[in-house]
């Protein structure tokens, strides 16, 4: 496992407020789950409605984000890694900026604000995420779009239906962005958090063989 390398978006699971090198236990209970996951050879897939729209409407999102801001952006096909993470951004301007779209679930929702995308995107570990694209593409920026599109309807079932169709409100009422400047500081912390959690995932599997020796 020296060489494992961490998933820009679970990489917040590891990060924590822990000095230095040391690890959350929050963090520990993250790894816990990837040394069982190794040694038992299987992959948790969680999903929920939440994420099965920002799937069927990753599409919808980025032509909204493209119409407001007058750019033609695509999605973005490629995973890069280094010696520590890895990841793929949605959208990458060269030399310029990543930038990460997600669909609101509804109005409710929906952050109007910067402000409400910045306290989303540090709850949630975005921040983080976005750290490790900037990181990893080379680039000095990286931008939270929050895209409310109108939700399927298989999606929908019994919720107000006023908060999910959309489609009649002015474009711009319905993308919210933040953005962050890369920090080479945090980046060297990432390194730090990675070689710990390399190292206690390592001592977890070891355990794991200790205890169900026959």
């Amino acid at each position: 496992m020296n060489n494992f390398k961490f998933r820009a978006s679970g990489l917040s699971e590891i990060m924590g407020d822990g000095k230095k090198d040391e690890l959350t236990e929050g963090a520990k209970t993250y790894l816990r789950t990837i040394a069982k996951q190794t040694v038992y050879g299987f992959n948790e897939v969680i999903s929920s409605k939440y994420m099965d729209k920002g799937i069927q409407c990753e599409d919808a999102a980025i032509e909204l984000y493209n119409n407001v801001f007058f750019t033609n952006h695509v999605k973005n096909k490629e995973r890069l890694t280094n010696d520590f993470i890895t990841g793929e951004c949605d959208i990458l301007v060269p030399k310029k900026e990543v930038i990460d779209i997600k669909c609101a679930w509804s109005l409710a929702t929906f952050p109007a604000t910067s402000e409400e995308v910045a306290a989303i995107a540090k709850k949630s570990g975005y921040d983080w995420q976005g750290r490790s694209y900037m990181w990893l593409y080379d680039v000095p920026s990286f931008k939270v779009a929050y895209a409310m599109v109108s939700t399927p309807e298989e999606l929908i079932k019994y919720e107000q239906i006023e908060l999910h169709e959309v489609d009649n409100i002015d474009p711009n009422l319905r993308i919210t962005t933040f953005t962050i400047e890369r920090d080479a500081a945090l980046e060297e912390k990432i390194k730090v958090k990675v070689l710990a959690a390399r190292e206690y995932i390592e001592n977890v599997i070891a355990q794991i063989s200790i205890d169900h020796q026959g």
